[in-house]
Formats: structure tokens, C-alpha cells, sequence
């Protein structure tokens, strides 16, 4: 799927959801752009680098987001058990209107 019909969609999706926040919408394009520049889905990622990107300073509030959009159906997370394992996000595509 072509990357620009993914923002539309999604911004679409989230425009009628009042739960989703900056916050959350930094982390999903951070995690969007890592499946993109490497051609992956599910996304495998260390959380410092996502956090670093989605400028999220707080593991609080990376793991409250994170677990946000996993409950609201924008991603599939599986955290990884070993902090020197890579957790991983399957990008759910959100379907056009």
C-alpha cells in the first residue's frame, strides 16, 4: 500500500477518535517510518530509538501510547521480554472510508 494512502487513512481514522492525542500520533509515525525505511511489517525496534524519534522523554508515557494504540486496533504489540531483544509492532492499515 502506497505510504500517502496510509496517512490519509489514518489521519482520517484518528480525526473521529477523540482517545488519540500528539503523543500517540508521534509513535505511530515513528513506528510507520521504521516499517517504511526498512520494508518490514511487523517492526521490529528498540525503544530507545522509537522514543527518540517520536520525541517521547517519559517510558511512561511511551509504554501508555504504545499500549493505547495496541487496545484502540492501530497496531498489533508484542514487547519483548528481554531488554536486549527488540519488541515488535505489526502496522495495521487502517481500511479507507
Amino acid at each position: 500500500m502506497e505510504l500517502q494512502l496510509i496517512w490519509k487513512t489514518f489521519y482520517q481514522k484518528i480525526a473521529e477518535d477523540p482517545r488519540i492525542g500528539t503523543t500517540h500520533i508521534s509513535l505511530y509515525m515513528a513506528l510507520l517510518h521504521i516499517s517504511f525505511s526498512k520494508g518490514e511489517n511487523p517492526v521490529q525496534f528498540k525503544r530507545q530509538e522509537v522514543m527518540r524519534n517520536a520525541k517521547i522523554n517519559a517510558r511512561h508515557t511511551f509504554n501508555r501510547c504504545i499500549n493505547d494504540l495496541s487496545l484502540y486496533g492501530y497496531i498489533s504489540y508484542r514487547p519483548s521480554k528481554n531488554g536486549y531483544c527488540k519488541s515488535n509492532a505489526f502496522m495495521i492499515i487502517p481500511a479507507e472510508q
